[in-house]
C-alpha cells in the first residue's frame, strides 16, 4: 500500500514536473516568438524611421534648391537692374553731350555776334572818321570809302555765306539728331518690352514651379504625418500586447507559486514519515528552486524550521500523519486535477490570445507593407516630379541667361554704336568750328592786308600831295593837312590795335575749345 502510494505520489510529482517543464518550454517558446516579432517590428519601425529621415533630407534638399533658384532669380534681376542703370547712365551721358554741344554752339554764336557787333562798331567808327576827313580830302576819302565798301561787301558776303552754311549744317545736324534719337528710343522701347515680356514669363513659370513644389511638400508632409501616426499606433498596440502578456505571465507565475507553496507545505509535513521520499522530493524541489531563486530562499528557511519540528514529533504523530498524509494526498490530487484543468484552460486562452496577437500582428504588418508600398510610390512620384521641375527650372535658367546675354550684347553694341556716332558728330562739329575759325583768321588777315594797303596809299598820297603842294599851299592849309594826316595815322594805329586785340580774343577762345 505504501509502495503504491509512493509510486502514485512519484507519478504525480513527475506529472507536475513534466507539466511545469512543458509550461516553461511553452512560455520560453512564446517569449522567443514574442521577442522575434518585437525585433522584426522594431526593425521595421527603424527602417520606416530611416526612410522618413531620408525623405525629410530630400525635402530639405528640395527647399535648399528652391532657395538657390530664388537667389539666382534675384541675381538675374540685379544684373538686369545694373544693365538698366548703365543704360540710364549712357542716356544721361548722351544728353549731357548734346547739352554740351548746344552750349558750345550757343557760345560760338554769341562770340560771333559779339565779334560782329564789335566789327560793326569799328566800321561805323571808321565811316564817321572817313566822313569827317572827307570834307578835307575828298579824293582820298572816296578811295577809302570805296575800299571800305568793297571790304564790307566782301565781309557781308562771307558772313552771309557762313550763316547759310551754319544753318545748313545745323538743319542737317538736327535731322541726324532726331533720326538717331528716334532710332535709339525705338530700339530701347523694343528691348524694354522684350525684357518685360521675358521677365513676366519667367516670373509666371517660377510661380508655377513654386506652387507645384509647395503642393508636393504638403503631400510629403501629409504622408510623413500619416506614417508617424501609424507608427505610433503600432507602437501602442505592441506595448498593449506586451503589457497583457506580462500581466498574464505574472498571473500564471503567481498562481503556480501559490500551488507550489501549498504542495511544498504538504510535502514537508510528510517528510518526517518517509525520509527517502522527503530527500527525493527535496531534490525535485531543488530543481524547482533553481528557476525561482528569490522565492525558494524564503521557503527554504521555513522548510528547515518545519523539518526540525517534525523530526522531534515524529514518534508521537506518526499515525496521525499517515492519515493526514492520505487525506492530503487525496486533496492534492483533487487540487492537482483542478490546477491541471485551470492550467489547460489558461494555456488554451494563451494560445487563443497568441493566435489573435499573431493575426493582429500579421494584419498590422500587411497594412504597414501596403502603406510602405504606397509611400514608396508617392515618394517615387515626388522624386520624379522634383527631378522634372529641376530640369525645367535649369532649362528656364539657361534660356533666361542666354536671352539676358543676347540682350546685354545688343545693348553693348548699340551703346558702342551711339558712342561712336556721338564721337563722329562731335568731331565733325570740331572740324566745322576749326574751319570757321580758319575762315575768320583769313578774313582778319585780309582786313589787315587791306588796312596796310590803305596805309601805304595814304602815305603815297601824302608824299605826292606834299611834293605837289609844298610850294603852292599856304602855311595854314598845309598845317591843316598835316593835322588831318596825323589824325588818320592815329586812327589807323587804333584800328590795328583793335584788330590785334580781336585776334588775341579769338586765339584765347580757340584755346578754350
Amino acid at each position: 500500500m505504501e509502495k503504491e502510494k509512493f509510486d502514485l505520489q512519484k507519478r504525480h510529482t513527475e506529472n507536475i514536473q513534466e507539466l511545469l517543464e512543458d509550461t516553461n518550454v511553452r512560455l520560453n517558446k512564446m517569449e522567443g516568438e514574442y521577442m522575434a516579432q518585437t525585433q522584426s517590428t522594431n526593425q521595421m519601425v527603424k527602417e520606416l524611421e530611416s526612410r522618413v529621415q531620408q525623405l525629410t533630407g530630400e525635402a530639405e534638399n528640395s527647399n535648399l534648391q528652391r532657395q538657390k533658384l530664388i537667389q539666382e532669380r534675384l541675381e538675374l534681376e540685379r544684373i538686369y537692374q545694373i544693365a538698366c542703370n548703365e543704360l540710364q547712365e549712357v542716356t544721361a551721358r548722351r544728353n549731357s553731350l548734346h547739352k554740351e554741344k548746344d552750349h558750345l554752339v550757343n557760345d560760338y554764336e554769341q562770340n560771333m555776334k559779339l565779334l560782329q557787333t564789335k566789327y560793326d562798331a569799328d566800321i561805323n567808327l571808321l565811316k564817321k572818321e572817313h566822313a569827317f576827313s572827307a570834307s578835307k580830302a575828298s579824293g582820298m576819302i572816296k578811295e577809302l570809302e570805296q575800299n571800305i565798301c568793297q571790304l564790307k561787301q566782301q565781309l557781308q558776303e562771307s558772313e552771309l555765306q557762313r550763316k547759310q552754311q551754319l544753318r545748313d549744317q545745323e538743319n542737317k545736324f538736327q535731322m541726324e539728331k532726331s533720326h538717331l534719337k528716334h532710332t535709339y528710343e525705338k530700339k530701347t522701347h523694343d528691348l524694354e518690352s522684350e525684357l518685360g515680356k521675358e521677365k513676366e514669363e519667367a516670373q509666371k513659370k517660377i510661380h508655377k514651379l513654386e506652387e507645384a513644389l509647395k503642393e508636393k511638400e504638403e503631400q510629403l508632409t501629409r504622408v510623413t504625418e500619416v506614417q508617424r501616426s501609424q507608427a505610433q499606433q503600432a507602437d501602442a498596440a505592441l506595448e498593449e500586447f506586451k503589457r497583457q502578456v506580462e500581466l498574464n505571465s505574472e498571473k500564471v507565475y503567481a498562481e503556480m507559486k501559490e500551488q507550489m507553496e501549498k504542495v511544498e507545505a504538504d510535502l514537508t509535513r510528510s517528510k518526517s514519515l518517509r525520509e527517502k521520499q522527503s530527500k527525493e522530493f527535496l531534490w525535485q524541489l531543488e530543481d524547482v528552486k533553481q528557476r525561482y531563486e528569490q522565492q525558494i530562499v524564503e521557503l527554504k528557511l521555513e522548510h528547515e524550521q518545519e523539518k526540525t519540528h517534525l523530526l522531534q514529533q515524529h514518534n508521537a504523530e506518526k499515525d496521525s500523519l499517515v492519515r493526514d498524509h492520505e487525506r492530503e494526498i487525496e486533496n492534492l490530487e483533487k487540487q492537482l486535477r483542478a490546477a491541471n484543468m485551470e492550467h489547460e484552460n489558461q494555456i488554451q486562452e494563451f494560445k487563443k490570445r497568441d493566435s489573435q496577437a499573431n493575426s493582429r500582428l500579421k494584419q498590422i504588418e500587411k497594412e504597414y507593407t501596403q502603406k510602405l508600398a504606397k509611400s514608396s510610390q508617392i515618394i517615387a512620384e515626388l522624386q520624379t516630379t522634383i527631378s522634372s521641375l529641376k530640369e525645367e527650372n535649369s532649362r528656364l535658367q539657361l534660356a533666361t541667361e542666354r536671352r539676358l546675354q543676347d540682350v546685354t550684347q545688343k545693348f553693348e553694341d548699340e551703346k558702342k554704336q551711339l558712342i561712336r556716332d556721338n564721337d563722329r558728330a562731335i568731331k565733325a562739329l570740331q572740324d566745322e568750328l576749326e574751319n570757321r575759325s580758319n575762315q575768320v583768321r583769313c578774313a582778319e588777315k585780309k582786313l589787315q592786308h587791306k588796312e596796310l594797303e590803305s596805309q601805304e596809299q595814304i602815305t603815297y598820297i601824302r608824299q605826292e600831295y606834299e611834293t605837289k603842294f609844298k610850294g603852292l599851299m599856304p602855311a595854314s592849309l598845309r598845317q591843316e593837312l598835316e593835322d588831318t594826316i596825323s589824325s588818320l595815322k592815329s586812327q589807323v594805329n587804333f584800328l590795328q590795335k583793335r584788330a590785334s586785340i580781336l585776334q588775341e580774343e579769338l586765339t584765347t577762345y580757340q584755346g578754350r575749345r
